[in-house]
């Protein structure tokens, strides 16, 4: 009798999260389309069947790495930002939070964007459909920020896609060998991104 495969996202190990890691940092240096089975299984020790034992297929491996980013974007950003009632700190913390999560080297979060049309359907809206509720959370933190008075006469849907796109090419050029920390990096981008979309009456 053959034995069952594990499914995809069942409750992940330390090795599990792995395989997520080091096939993430391939997908992210390689493309999802040009990547083999067969290398990540060398990446993460394993044989090609040993590799089945814990996904079912590359797309189903892709998806379980979107799902597990989106965790840890929800965990880690948008709940504990939730919290804070005061929007300008809830900006600050939003950027912050995310701008760590990019620059600590997973680049799980990285493909969400990079790689979402190597997704089924079924699988790429509902990881849209979860993005959606950040990119609204967001807005929505904007919007709050104008009701105070504390923000400049932008667009918030064009400024929430603009400080998206400046924290998601922050993997693309950010060493951490190089001349500036992660934190010096992440305080220069909540700086500029406020300068960007606060008033002169911004409360302090």
């Amino acid at each position: 009798m053959k034995t069952p495969k594990k499914p995809a996202l069942a409750a992940e190990s330390d090795r599990t999260i792995d395989i997520y890691v080091k096939a993430a940092e391939i997908f992210h240096e390689q493309g999802f389309d040009a990547t083999s089975m067969s290398s990540i299984a060398a990446a993460v020790d394993l044989t090609k069947a040993g590799l089945y034992y814990y996904i079912e297929s590359k797309e189903d491996l892709l998806f379980a790495i979107m799902n597990y980013a989106m965790e840890r974007l929800e965990t880690m950003v948008i709940e504990p930002s939730r919290q804070i009632a005061d929007p300008r700190q809830r900006l600050e913390s939003i950027i912050t939070r995310h701008g760590r999560l990019l620059t600590e080297g997973n680049k799980a979060i990285t493909i969400l964007t990079d790689e979402i049309e190597g997704l089924k359907p079924k699988h790429r809206k509902e990881i849209l459909d979860r993005k959606r509720v950040y990119f609204d959370f967001v807005r929505e933190t904007l919007e709050a920020l104008r009701a105070d008075g504390q923000l400049r006469p932008v667009n918030t849907t064009v400024a929430t896609f603009s400080l998206f796109g400046t924290l998601l090419w922050l993997p693309r050029w950010f060493r951490p060998d190089g001349p500036l920390s992660s934190e010096q990096v992440i305080e220069e981008i909540t700086r500029i991104a406020s300068g960007g979309l606060l008033n002169n009456c911004a409360k302090n």
